[in-house]
């Protein structure tokens, strides 16, 4: 087939088509590669990192990175698992995530690739920073604290003439993601809970719906990610 290339990742030959990503290659052939940004339906913006891979001894995101046809790729190997360690312990010593007190806690991806990468003591100083709690939307409590900017609530969260529910604020290391007051007014229920399911982490609640899943029912209290 005209449209039928063959690519390596970590030493596997792998048959896919023309046009897809690398990221989307290795789902599709049950080859784990973490995401914590990437979300399926919307546009890939590679805000993470998490999923970078190595390709010709080139460092480069799978999730924006379209596959070519002879392409070498490495992917679990101990460096690349390191740099991806590496983000994710910097996510949790810029926020403040205390994953026994938190409602997505067996649910969330930071926390299930943080056991997954055996991070124990990050190396690097914890920030601490001061942010407020939102809850002044009727349905909708924002957590500032837990949220890692990685914009999955913004590309996926529309209303029907496609405004976006969410919206970065400010800028550099002051840059958060808040929710419009006046759109977020209108949020149906659907979107709300759409919006909490869509957040990696802990930081947007539907209010009311905290700890619905007991302990050992949650996504990954019997699964670790990725296997």
């Amino acid at each position: 087939m005209e449209n039928q290339i063959k690519i390596i990742i970590d030493g596997q030959e792998v048959l896919t088509e023309k046009g897809k990503t690398i990221l989307e290659v290795a789902r599709e052939n049950n080859i784990f590669i973490p995401t914590l940004c990437h979300f399926m339906g919307a546009d890939p913006k590679a805000n993470c990192r998490v999923c970078t891979i190595k390709i010709h001894n080139r460092m480069m995101t799978s999730c924006t990175t379209p596959a070519a046809d002879g392409m070498e790729i490495e992917n679990n190997t101990p460096e690349l698992n390191d740099i991806r360690k590496s983000i994710i312990e910097l996510l949790f010593v810029s926020g403040n995530h205390f994953c026994p007190t938190c409602e997505k806690s067996g649910d969330c991806e930071l926390q299930a690739l943080a056991y997954r990468y055996q991070m124990m003591v990050p190396r690097f100083p914890y920030d601490f920073p001061q942010k407020k709690i939102d809850s002044s939307n009727p349905k909708i409590l924002k957590e500032q604290n837990r949220c890692i900017s990685c914009k999955r609530c913004i590309k996926t969260i529309k209303d029907e003439q496609g405004r976006h529910y969410f919206a970065f604020r400010n800028r550099g290391n002051k840059i958060e993601v808040v929710l419009d007051p006046d759109l977020g007014i209108e949020i149906s229920d659907e979107l709300a809970l759409m919006a909490m399911k869509n957040c990696p982490v802990g930081s947007i609640i539907y209010k009311e719906k905290g700890f619905e899943k007991p302990i050992g029912t949650r996504k990954f209290d019997k699964t670790p990610i990725g296997s």
